[in-house]
């Protein structure tokens, strides 16, 4: 066993709440399942059909995914077993809780409920996760064994840990040979990289490094969905013979079948945002890359711990632009997480023009190089590291130059700015065609009926002329903070009265 394993299993067992922090890749998952199969195994009384006797909270659908196997490897073992274990992520389950779909009441389904564990309690308790989580222990039988599972401890945990568990025992397990004192949260065998380069130079230092390793398997962290979007079609288009996937929060039924077809490859590239950060487990990944660094050093510290799991080596390399430099110095200190350096390749080839020819051959591509540009912008304005990261100090020619832009687009961040070393197309980018040829013609028709309502208004457009992206994107986004806020407070309020009768039972 690991140490998180051999530290938590006995005290599971003898019916303790735990609360356990160990650093990424260290067996944790094992850590509940096997208590979890015991207990429902060993139970006098065999619960019935429709009775719950587990239930595994955790943050995203893969990682659900990756705890049914693990579970599935035990159960098929015991054709008899009794007890259903529901593993769900918090919005699903709660979803299932309020819905009563198809027949199905939940709430009286786990009136006997023996287990419940909150993996990645930490990432559980981001934005959106906390009211659901209230709620759904509100359904919960008080009398129950419960296991909080993290690899930081934060002081959102705690009060979790305050709210959901009856005197628990705290474990916290370093790794052999790291001092009590030392708080470094990835694995002691991953060698840890980064990599100043410019704006402009950062993709072909990208595809330089990704085709000197085409046999070896890959996670490459991009900071926004749009980002995965462009540069993964650009990856796919000039690394030849490597299977190169892309995976990010906004799909929906095809993530599942993404990575559980990554995971079995021997080799190969997955472009992905944070979504794939915590907890998952990628067999034999070589490299962790990060061509964006991640909005939040905890962060930063989960996509490294994607390789190096489970006493194996690993490496990781972060791309930082000369500004972000002191970001190193930062993440020794903040994380206790030491870096090497690894210089830029010299005389590597220029890939932006075959980058700007794709844009120009096909509508789809320009328009991704735009969104992902202006995702990017967005992303980093919110960096949680603002003394580093600061927009105001960002070259943005050099920049939209790396996105292998035609022209710039129109946003507030760039408005009154002149970028003289940044030289757009002379082509008219309205001309550009959608390769695909019923896209093209659906554009063409939206662009004959707009032809049609000028004529018909004297020349003068009836509709409203389009803002810019961000300030489109940044206007939803407000009201979705507002309304998540909103329920929020309304869920905490209702449920405050019962949830301190948790604490005190």
């Amino acid at each position: 066993m690991t140490p998180v394993q051999s530290a938590t299993i006995p005290l599971f067992m003898s019916n303790k709440d735990v609360a356990a922090e160990a650093v990424t890749g260290s067996g944790k998952t094992l850590a509940f399942v096997i208590p979890i199969l015991e207990i429902l195994l060993r139970r006098e009384e065999k619960l019935k059909k429709m009775q719950v006797g587990a239930i595994i909270i955790t943050p995203t659908r893969e990682l659900a995914i990756q705890i049914d196997e693990v579970l599935s490897h035990f159960t098929k073992h015991f054709p008899n077993f009794s007890g259903n274990i529901i593993v769900a992520t918090p919005g699903r389950l709660e979803d299932l809780f309020r819905r009563k779909a198809d027949g199905l009441d939940l709430a009286s389904c786990v009136k006997s409920l023996d287990v419940l564990v909150l993996d990645e309690a930490d990432r559980l308790l981001d934005m959106g996760f906390e009211a659901s989580l209230n709620a759904i222990l509100d359904f919960l039988p008080k009398q129950r064994r419960t296991g909080l599972f993290s690899a930081t401890q934060t002081q959102e945990v705690e009060n979790l840990v305050r709210a959901g568990l009856r005197n628990p025992v705290r474990i916290s397990v370093k790794e052999k040979g790291v001092a009590a004192s030392n708080t470094q949260k990835t694995p002691t065998r991953l060698e840890n990289y980064y990599m100043i380069c410019k704006a402009d130079e950062k993709f072909n230092q990208l595809v330089h490094f990704l085709r000197q390793r085409k046999q070896e398997k890959h996670l490459v962290f991009f900071s926004t969905c749009a980002c995965v979007e462009y540069y993964g079609k650009a990856l796919e288009s000039l690394i030849k013979q490597v299977k190169i996937m892309c995976i990010h929060g906004k799909m929906k039924h095809k993530r599942n079948k993404i990575f559980t077809e990554f995971r079995k490859l021997p080799g190969g590239i997955l472009v992905c945002t944070d979504v794939m950060a915590r907890g998952i487990d990628i067999p034999e990944v070589h490299w962790v890359l990060q061509y964006d660094p991640p909005s939040s050093a905890s962060a930063f510290v989960h996509r490294c711990g994607r390789t190096a799991r489970i006493g194996n080596v690993g490496s990781a390399l972060v791309f930082l632009l000369p500004m972000e430099e002191s970001y190193v110095n930062f993440l020794s200190i903040n994380q206790k997480c030491p870096m090497q350096e690894m210089k830029p390749q010299r005389n590597v080839l220029d890939l932006l023009p075959k980058l700007k020819s794709m844009a120009l051959a096909d509508r789809a591509v320009f328009e991704k190089g735009m969104k992902a540009f202006v995702s990017y912008i967005q992303a980093y304005a919110k960096h949680e590291c603002n003394l580093i990261f600061r927009i105001k100090d960002l070259d943005f020619a050099s920049l939209a130059k790396g996105f292998a832009l035609l022209k710039m687009p129109k946003m507030p961040e760039l408005r009154g700015k002149c970028f003289s070393d940044f030289v757009p197309v002379t082509v008219n980018t309205d001309s550009i065609p959608f390769k695909d040829k019923n896209r093209e013609k659906q554009r063409q028709k939206q662009l004959e009926q707009q032809r049609k309502e000028r004529q018909e208004n004297g020349g003068k457009k009836k509709f409203i002329k389009n803002k810019a992206w961000s300030k489109q994107k940044a206007k939803r986004e407000k009201k979705k903070k507002v309304t998540a806020k909103r329920k929020r407070e309304e869920v905490n309020s209702a449920h405050s009265i019962k949830l301190h009768a948790v604490t005190t039972a």
